[in-house]
């Protein structure tokens, strides 16, 4: 096994689907599942060779997609089978390579990543941290891994926390607004299906936007609002109930609680 992904969750069978797709020989992979239904639902999607959490713990790479609250439990059924020079790459929220390394043998490197549920669709955003016995080959392996779904960035490990509230919670935001155009649209008179592909498309529409022109998303707003016009007094709503604050504070709320997972684990 060159690739172990210990938890096969949505975002498990995200990052193990998208490495097929990439052109990753299924033979190089495993899963680790203790759920005999999903192992079987597994083996007949993918091919891919389902094995126990120890047995997974041999491979070259290991990728952690459990809970926060179960790591702890994860690290102490693997340590004993781990060994210097492995790769350990966890994709749980708040939970620091210095925790992860306090319960795995010394030498063996850990790659901390927050990703995010357009992984899907390939369409995701990861940042990546080094541990601390993690060197460039180790960060381009984690790299090389995540690529299949999406897009990739290095941040140090002191930023986690703030990306987990910008990108990793961040579709959830997204969706909330997306929700209440929808059904702002209901309230003004659209049927439920019209309002929603009007909401949706104006949403990729949106996001292609910005991505293809690289223009500030203050120029691109302004561009759309013309003075004394409707958009003018939407915006004018918006910021006398302080929704800008409310994004800001929200975030922050959602950065404090993934320090606070990890020092509740700690």
């Amino acid at each position: 096994m060159t690739v172990a992904i210990i938890g096969a969750g949505v975002m498990g069978e995200t990052l193990l689907s998208g490495l097929i797709r990439g052109g990753r020989d299924v033979a190089d992979l495993a899963v680790g599942e203790k759920r005999p239904e999903r192992a079987a639902e597994l083996r007949e999607k993918y091919g891919v060779n389902v094995v126990s959490n120890v047995e997974a713990a041999g491979a070259e790479t290991v990728v952690l997609v459990v809970k926060p609250q179960d790591m702890t439990d994860v690290l102490a059924e693997i340590s004993p089978h781990l060994r210097a020079g492995q790769l350990v790459v966890s994709l749980a929220a708040g939970i620091t390579t210095a925790l992860i390394e306090k319960h795995i043998p010394d030498g063996v490197a850990v790659v901390r990543v927050m990703p995010n549920t357009p992984a899907l669709v390939d369409e995701g955003m990861a940042a990546i941290s080094a541990g601390s016995h993690c060197d460039e080959e180790h960060l381009a392996v984690a790299e090389g891994l995540l690529a299949t779904t999406g897009r990739v960035v290095r941040v140090p490990e002191k930023q986690q926390d703030a990306v987990t509230a910008i990108s990793g919670s961040g579709p959830a935001y997204l969706f909330f607004v997306v929700e209440s155009m929808i059904e702002a649209g209901v309230h003004l008179g659209l049927p439920r299906t019209t309002a929603t592909e009007l909401v949706v498309q104006t949403v990729v529409g949106s996001a292609k936007l910005l991505r293809e022109t690289g223009e500030h998303p203050t120029v691109l707003r302004e561009q759309v609002t013309s003075p004394g016009g409707t958009t003018a007094a939407a915006i004018r709503e918006l910021e006398d109930h302080k929704v800008r604050a409310a994004f800001i504070t929200a975030m922050e709320a959602a950065s404090d609680r993934s320090r606070a997972l990890a020092k509740d684990l700690d």
